[in-house]
This record gives C-alpha cells, sequence and structure tokens, in this order.
C-alpha cells in the first residue's frame, strides 16, 4: 500500500488544482496496490474539499473511501506521546499531527512510499528515525 497524504486526495478531487493531473496519473498507476491513510488525513481533507469546492465534492470524497478506494489506518496505542515526539523533532518545519499520523504509519506498514503536495516536508522526515520518503506524486 501506498501513503496517500491531505494534497494528493485533494488534487485528485479538484480539477483546478495544479496537481490535479499528477494525482490522476499517480491514482491510475498505483490503484492496484491501493492507498494507505489515516483519520487525522481524512479530517484535513474533509474540512479543505468542504472549504475549497463545497460539500458534494466532500460527498464524494467519502462516497469513494468508503468504496474501498483508501484503507483508513487507526492509530497505534501510543499516538499520542509518538506524535508528540515527532512533532518537537520536527519543530522547525513544523510537523502537525496529520504529517505525524503518515509517519507513524508508515513505521507501522514499513512502507516510506508517499503520494504528497508537501515536498518540502516529507523530504525532511525520516521514518524509523533514519528512512526517507519516496514522494510518488512529486518524483513522478
Amino acid at each position: 500500500m501506498i501513503l496517500a497524504d491531505t494534497g494528493f486526495w485533494l488534487a485528485l478531487g479538484n480539477r483546478r488544482d495544479s496537481h490535479h493531473d499528477a494525482a490522476l496519473r499517480a491514482a491510475r498507476r498505483f490503484e492496484r496496490e491501493g492507498f494507505a491513510t489515516t483519520w487525522p488525513v481524512l479530517t484535513e481533507t474533509t474540512h479543505l474539499l468542504c472549504s475549497r469546492i463545497g460539500p458534494a465534492a466532500l460527498q464524494a470524497f467519502m462516497a469513494g473511501i468508503d468504496r474501498g478506494g483508501g484503507t483508513v489506518f487507526d492509530p497505534p496505542d501510543d499516538a499520542v506521546h509518538r506524535a508528540s515526539v515527532l512533532m518537537q523533532r520536527y519543530a522547525d518545519l513544523p510537523m502537525d499531527l496529520t504529517d505525524a499520523s503518515l509517519v507513524m504509519l508508515a513505521e507501522e506498514l514499513g512502507e516510506g512510499r508517499i503520494l504528497s503536495t508537501d515536498r518540502r516536508d516529507f523530504a525532511g522526515y525520516r521514518w524509523k528515525n533514519t528512512r526517507p520518503f519516496t514522494n510518488l506524486l512529486l518524483d513522478d
């Protein structure tokens, strides 16, 4: 499974997004592997879709996830502690809860491939403290 960040979902759902075409290509290319995401990503995505595009976009996104467009993983038992540690480590970027949740998911799945429009942060983050992410959306 490939990790999916908010920017990927937003670009996929918004034809006017500068990353829309790349997101479509990536969605088609990696569909068979599937997309892994987190509850904080869903929260951020639904909020931004609704505020930027409207409720119909939000509903279409959720219906797509419900039909299997992505697998939403529950946070690990130590999520609050691990997120706090990560946010302190990357305070200079700064890291938010959504990004921390994706780092934790990478660690849980042993997977560092991600679809994100966030070039700077995911180029700097490390999962398992040393492993870099490979951004398949922007390195396409």
